[in-house]
């Protein structure tokens, strides 16, 4: 699957368990190490792994399975690497403190919303 199509879907999936500030950012033109970051928040434990969890057995379903997964004991903050796309799921004092947005702020950010 396109890395740009998987990252779309990824972002997608997240919504289904409400999700919230679900952007992609495009950093093909800034590093070799991913193509997308599809980065969220979750506000509880319990929703950052259900959110984790949803991905990971809905790409599941298209053969498409993470190569690592980091944070899912702590649930604050959980990385989905699915090579060319990695996900991060925050709790909001975590993504606030890590700031990926800021840090790769060079990149094209495209904010995803809820279809209605």
């Amino acid at each position: 699957m396109d890395s740009k199509i998987l990252a779309e879907k990824i972002a997608r999936v997240s919504l289904e368990k409400k999700a919230t500030d679900v952007i992609i950012l495009d950093l093909q033109p800034l590093t070799s190490m991913t193509d997308y970051f599809v980065i969220c928040t979750g506000l509880t434990n319990t929703q950052v792994k259900a959110i984790a969890e949803h991905i990971v057995d809905k790409l599941k379903q298209e053969k498409n399975r993470p190569l690592h997964v980091e944070g899912a004991r702590a649930q604050e903050w959980i990385l989905l690497d699915y090579i060319d796309v990695i996900v991060h799921v925050f709790q909001p004092h975590k993504r606030e403190f890590y700031s990926l947005e800021r840090l790769w702020g060079d990149a094209d950010k495209v904010e995803v919303k809820e279809e209605e």
